[in-house]
């Protein structure tokens, strides 16, 4: 209520009352009006309640909500379900204009307003996560793999003749299907072991940009955040690159923003060479629906052309921007909560080598991947060829999720390209393992899960395959 409706009320209800509900009702009021000045992550996290009131009052900016509204055109905010209105706060039109993602919608000041926040809150996190220099970001309705395609398709009107993408290796469908999606051709550049990790082949990329010719070559696209084995590509290195064949730099940075080492070779890499544009999902890094990404950059002109190069506006886009939001204010973006999961990755460590000692296994040395972990099972692929494979449907069976169980050998087509060692990063990785990652969210209760579940897997498996080698007496007898 403004100032003239709690005069009003204090007709009603004993003005002392009022005026405490009044100042209950600034207390919120100064956290919007702070985030509103401010365009920045909330130093400390606002309740739900803060929340709720913020994005009703944005709703009620937008033309769908107007009390008396008459539409008659195609494009009205009209929303069949009251459930799926209440969902999305009533911010129905989203953001956007036919062409224009970034443009302000008329019918939609709410949305409008949010979209505007949403992208500068993210773009304070992206700095306060170390990618100091980051010049420009937008929040875009689509997953990863999309939004890749999406810089890459920008990247075309740029470099029209240009048909290859030079992609060191990671095993992950979608990044690699974003440029197929696009059009593109890319040119997989296997890893090198270096120890137990598989690190970029500088030499390799180097002599593709040679054999190929810069000037047909759209981008190199590099990755950060990975599953162990693998670790960070070298980006100080391919940055440099780029920039000295005059080669654009695309970097998948999905679970990212909760690594400050990630976001560090981010920022070196714009420091001393060249990184066009970075992507990052909201699920994995914010803890919201799947659905949802951030494009960054070093240049604020080409982010505006990607954000331009969006189809059409979009009526969902309400969602990923309301969670965000949410999630920032409730969870707030802090150097305490990074120092948290850092701890709790340390605690996964220890545990996942004490386990693998007990069953004759290791944990692999993969100091340079700051996330994922990696526990060979060596005497395990010994006891049967299946054994690999069924202990990860055991672990999904005791509901541990997330953990991924790599045999040897699994081979891999996809879009007609073949991979070898499909998901080890690799076509010869010289052991099966088991991934663990210490992911944003985690608790020091899912690591002790965890390894209790892992413990008891192992020692069923290992007892069947001790079953298996073993006659039976009656064999005996018939001997």
């Amino acid at each position: 209520m403004n100032s003239e409706n709690f005069l009003l009320s204090e007709k009603i209800v004993s003005p002392s009352y009022v005026r405490q509900g009044s100042q209950a009702r600034r207390g919120h009021e100064q956290l919007i009006r702070q985030l509103l000045e401010q365009g920045k992550c909330p130093e400390e996290g606002w309740s739900e309640s803060t929340v709720e009131l913020f994005l009703n009052e944005l709703a009620v900016m937008d033309s769908n909500n107007f009390l008396g509204n008459c539409g008659v055109g195609e494009r009205e905010g009209r929303v069949a379900s009251g459930l799926v209105a209440r969902r999305h706060y009533r911010l129905i039109h989203g953001i956007g204009r036919s062409g224009d993602i970034a443009a302000i919608q008329p019918k939609a000041a709410g949305s409008s307003l949010l979209n505007k926040l949403t992208n500068s809150v993210v773009l304070d996190i992206l700095k306060l996560s170390g990618v100091r220099s980051v010049a420009s970001c937008f929040v875009v309705p689509m997953a990863t793999g999309m939004s890749l395609a999406l810089c890459f398709l920008t990247l075309r009107h740029r470099r029209p003749k240009a048909r290859y993408i030079i992609w060191p290796r990671i095993d992950q469908k979608s990044c690699f299907k974003s440029m197929i999606t696009a059009g593109f051709e890319p040119v997989v550049v296997e890893n090198v072991l270096d120890g137990d990790e598989l690190r970029t082949d500088l030499e390799a990329v180097e002599r593709k940009v040679e054999e190929l010719g810069a000037e047909n070559i759209l981008c190199v696209h590099s990755t950060t955040s990975c599953f162990a084995p693998r670790v960070p590509d070298s980006l100080e290195e391919l940055a440099a690159m780029c920039a000295k064949h005059n080669i654009p730099h695309v970097v998948n940075n999905a679970y990212g923003v909760q690594s400050s080492k990630c976001m560090h070779l981010i920022q070196q890499g714009a420091r001393v060479g060249r990184i066009d544009a970075f992507v990052q999902s909201l699920d994995k890094n914010f803890m919201v629906p799947v659905g949802g990404a951030i494009i960054a950059g070093f240049d604020a002109a080409f982010i505006e052309e990607i954000s331009k190069m969006y189809p059409g506006d979009s009526c969902w886009f309400a969602s990923p921007s309301c969670c965000l939001v949410a999630s920032t204010s409730v969870f707030v973006f802090s150097h305490e909560r990074l120092h948290d999961l850092q701890e709790i990755y340390s605690i996964l460590a220890e545990e996942l080598k004490r386990l693998a000692s007990a069953h004759g296994e290791r944990l692999l040395h993969t100091p340079h991947n700051p996330i994922s972990l990696a526990m060979s099972l060596d005497g395990l692929q010994a006891t049967s060829d299946k054994a690999v494979t069924q202990l990860g449907s055991m672990l999904f069976t005791r509901q541990v999720s997330g953990a991924r169980v790599i045999p040897l050998g699994k081979e891999q087509i996809i879009n007609g390209y073949t991979f070898r060692g499909f998901m080890s990063h690799s076509e010869s990785y010289p052991c099966p393992y088991l991934n663990a990652a210490s992911a944003i969210g985690i608790t020091r209760e899912d690591v002790a899960l965890c390894i209790k579940r892992l413990d008891k897997s192992l020692k069923a498996l290992k007892k069947e395959g001790k079953a298996a080698r073993s006659p039976s007496p009656l064999a005996s007898q018939n001997l």
